[in-house]
Parts: C-alpha cells; structure tokens; sequence
C-alpha cells in the first residue's frame, strides 16, 4: 500500500487525456498533474531543449513526493526515456505500451504514427514496433499544427481549420492502407473524432495516454502500490501560464471542474 500521489506530466494539456482514463482505472487515487502551457508546444524544441524540460518536469513531480511519475507526452517519452528511467521512483511513458497495442491492433501489419515533428524524428515508435514485429510496416507522418490546434480550442469535429490540417497530415496514411494509427501525442485524441472522420471506421485509433494510463494501473497494482481503501482521493493542478485558461479548458477534457495553479518552473517556485 501507497499513499502517495501519482506524478503526471505534460507541454500542455493533452496530458490531461492520460490523467482522465487513470481517473477511471484509479478511482482512488491521487494525482499531480503538471502542464508545462507556458512553454507549449515541445515537439518544435531542440532535442536538448526538450530534455532539459523534462528534467525540470520530473523534478518538479518528485518535490511533491509522487510514487510515480507518467510522462503523458509522446515528444518526452521519444527523446528523454533515459532521463525517466533515473529517477528514484518508476517511470512509465507512452511509447512501448502504445506500440504493443497497435501492434496487436494491425492486423493487416501496417502501422501508421502520428506525433510531434520531434517525436517522428525520433524515431521511437519505429523502433519499439520493429523489436516486438520486424515484419511491420510503419508509415510515420509528423502533424506539427494539431497541438496549437488543440490548445487553441480548435477541437470541434466540424472546424474547417483543423479538418484541412488533418486531411492533409493523414491522407497518406489512409491512402497507405494502415490497420492501425498511433496518436503519438496525447493532444490528439482531444481531436479524435476529426482523425476518425479523415482515416474511416475501420483503422484502429490507439490513444497513447490510454495505454501509458493502463500499464502505469496494473504496475501498481501487481507491485501492490496502489493506496488504502481509507485514502481520500485529491487532486493538484500545476501550470506554467495562465491558470484559469488551463481550468476553462480542461474542465471540457476531464468531465469536471479543476483549479489549476500558476508556478515558474525555471526557478522552482
């Protein structure tokens, strides 16, 4: 048994889709989430730029005492793992389990991605799909608009703006004839519908903050981490910008109101 909360982290607010299915696989728990809106998005950042995000992401997370940290951004988990896998608490990000799901969803062996341009340059989902299946065929397609898209609320299924972007991001992907599409970013399924509608009914849509939220659950939970029974469930909210654009916002994402509170990660405060 363990109290303590769980640490989750993100550019912005597509982390919150990671923290919404937690909340359904982990009724009881607590968590601390935090958005890094002032310096969205990561997935145009320098490799280096982005890791040092991450470690001041991580370390924020652990001076709050979580258990475990999830980095609920596809751009981090791609070009910072090593970081993760330092820290004296388990760390899980999106990309293996993402990748075991779309691997089993394929069932025709072709896999497409969809990520930051950080992300695909990585080339992590490339790597982690070829290791479980060398005979996968993976189509990689970086989407650099959808995360402004999203942040900027431009997630109605009927906006011509975001409809555009995502046939001209996912066409080939479609025309590739893919069985299975990764949303290598949490901030696409925000924009699910409008993907669903571009690719067809029949492509598979793997949700990466889905399957991170779902493998961090049954790692706790075969560890035997999970908190007591008597444990009240709480909540923090961390931002980097205004709180109150964060709170009008996610309360759309997770179904319920939230607070989110502003801090200046550069310094630790």
């Amino acid at each position: 048994m363990d109290n303590r909360p769980i640490g989750v982290f993100d550019s912005g607010l597509g982390g919150l889709t990671a923290v919404k299915e937690l909340e359904l696989a982990l009724p009881g728990e607590s968590i601390v989430y935090f958005g890094d809106t002032g310096r969205v998005p990561y997935g145009s950042r320098s490799r280096e730029t982005v890791r040092r995000y991450a470690r001041q992401d991580m370390n924020f997370l652990l001076g709050h005492n979580v258990k475990a940290v999830l980095a609920a951004c596809g751009t981090v988990s791609s070009t910072a793992g090593d970081i993760g896998a330092a820290l004296p608490v388990p760390y899980f990000d999106v990309v293996a389990p993402t990748a075991r799901a779309a691997a089993k969803a394929a069932d025709n062996r072709r896999v497409g991605v969809i990520g930051t341009s950080a992300t695909i340059a990585s080339g992590s989902y490339v790597r982690a799909l070829r290791e479980l299946d060398p005979k996968l065929e993976v189509f990689s397609q970086a989407c650099p608009l959808f995360v402004p898209l999203v942040e900027s609320g431009f997630v109605d299924p009927e906006d011509p703006i975001t409809r555009l972007a995502a046939e001209r991001y996912l066409t080939p992907l479609r025309e590739a004839g893919v069985g299975a599409l990764i949303l290598g970013c949490t901030h696409y399924p925000i924009i699910r519908r409008t993907i669903r509608q571009v690719m067809g009914p029949d492509i598979a849509l793997i949700d990466s903050g889905r399957e991170a939220a779902l493998a961090l659950a049954e790692f706790l939970a075969s560890h035997e981490l999970l908190c007591g029974p008597d444990q009240r469930r709480q909540a923090e909210y961390y931002v980097t910008d205004a709180p109150e654009d964060f709170a009008s916002v996610a309360e759309l994402f997770l179904g319920h109101s939230v607070a989110g509170r502003r801090i200046d990660i550069e310094n630790g405060e």
